[in-house]
């Protein structure tokens, strides 16, 4: 059995678990796919947190991806980092840079098992600030700065590829390589505000195949596998080229619901709570939505297109959010077969779910904290 064929029926544990903590956050970027912005008085306790890293041990979890929202907001982020290194998790977090000071910058330099990733969506302060908020480009390299400066090397920037910023690539490229991080790109998805302008920021037909040629000729650039649809342009792109929802990926919200993929924050695709009896153990390994997942798939409106073995018919959220059938063409389709998809879906669009905040982002400055 090939690898790709074991991974499809799922693991014993997910390879990579991503676990947002809060969808408190001090920015309010237009693309976010959670909808952050207030603290839900639900989120999981400090206590509640560990039993879930006490889980994620016993099951040899290697790392999670933490997020949010910004998780440094919640006030026991450092104490569940440390629990987490301290009982073999390594944790890898998402962050939009706000609270890294001087002194975190020199503390995350001095654990082992910990990564960064700071986000940002323009390679200057115009194109980035457009998406994610006056002043937030200077917040992010600033903490960029000072990770350099504390001798973290190869922590990731960050960026979620839109029609606005791909011409950018090589500017991305080096401005990474200005820090000595590495670079990691994401595709853009019409998840939470994200829906709101897909239409408008989602990459055009011909910047789809600019970005490929790029990544092919960029293998050390980080993509999470974000882009496999693009695969069916000719060569694979490198990674596990697949979805993985429920099979070896999937996502605890800040309230312990367990969501088959971080893109698809919606109550079709929640398979338990860690909260259950069980706990998420039993989500992951029982749950009658991933055992479905894990069934073999059918190639659907793509099985007459001698590309699909190579894009696996793409993206689930992509189609869920713009109301494809998943069994569809992935919207972005690059032989243009989601364009069809997307005219017969425009009337059946389901809602983009906004998580657990409906209302507007926390008020706290993003300006500079002291060192």
């Amino acid at each position: 059995m090939q690898v790709t064929d074991r991974l499809s029926h799922g693991l014993e544990a997910p390879i990579c678990l991503t676990w947002e903590l809060t969808y408190g956050c001090n920015l309010a970027c237009v693309h976010c796919l959670s909808s952050s912005g207030r603290r839900d008085p639900r989120e999981l306790t400090t206590e509640e947190l560990f039993g879930v890293v006490d889980e994620l041990e016993a099951m040899q979890v290697f790392y999670v991806n933490i997020g949010g929202g910004e998780p440094t907001l919640r006030p026991d982020f450092w104490d569940l980092l440390d629990y987490s290194v301290e009982h073999h998790v390594g944790v890898k977090f998402s962050t939009n840079g706000s609270r890294i000071t001087t002194a975190a910058a020199k503390r995350l330099a001095s654990t082992d098992y910990v990564d960064v990733q700071i986000s940002v969506d323009g390679a200057d302060a115009t194109t980035n600030d457009a998406i994610r908020g006056n002043g937030s480009f200077d917040v992010a390299t600033t903490a960029m700065g000072h990770l350099a400066d504390a001798g973290f090397k190869d922590f990731k920037i960050s960026v979620v590829v839109t029609r606005n910023n791909v011409e950018q690539l090589d500017d991305f490229a080096a401005l990474a390589a200005s820090y000595q991080a590495q670079l990691r790109l994401t595709r853009l998805r019409p998840s939470g505000r994200g829906a709101d302008v897909w239409d408008e920021l989602h990459v055009t037909a011909e910047q789809q195949r600019t970005l490929y040629r790029w990544l092919l000729d960029h293998p050390d650039t980080l993509t999470g596998d974000s882009f496999f649809h693009l695969s069916a342009l000719g060569e694979p792109l490198p990674g596990l080229n697949l979805c993985g929802a429920g099979r070896v990926v999937c996502l605890i919200d800040p309230v312990g619901d367990v969501y088959a993929c971080p893109f698809v924050l919606h109550d079709q695709f929640k398979a338990g709570s860690v909260r259950d009896a069980g706990g998420f153990t039993k989500v992951w390994r029982e749950s009658p939505l991933f055992t479905e997942l894990r069934e073999p798939g059918s190639a659907g409106a793509c099985a007459s297109c001698g590309s699909y073995d190579a894009c696996q018919g793409g993206c689930m959220a992509a189609k869920f959010f713009t109301g494809i059938p998943l069994d569809g063409p992935d919207p972005e389709c690059v032989h243009g077969h989601g364009e069809a998809a997307l005219v017969a879906a425009s009337a059946g669009r389901p809602p983009a779910s906004p998580g657990h905040t409906r209302s507007g982002p926390v008020p706290v400055s993003i300006g500079r904290r002291p060192a």
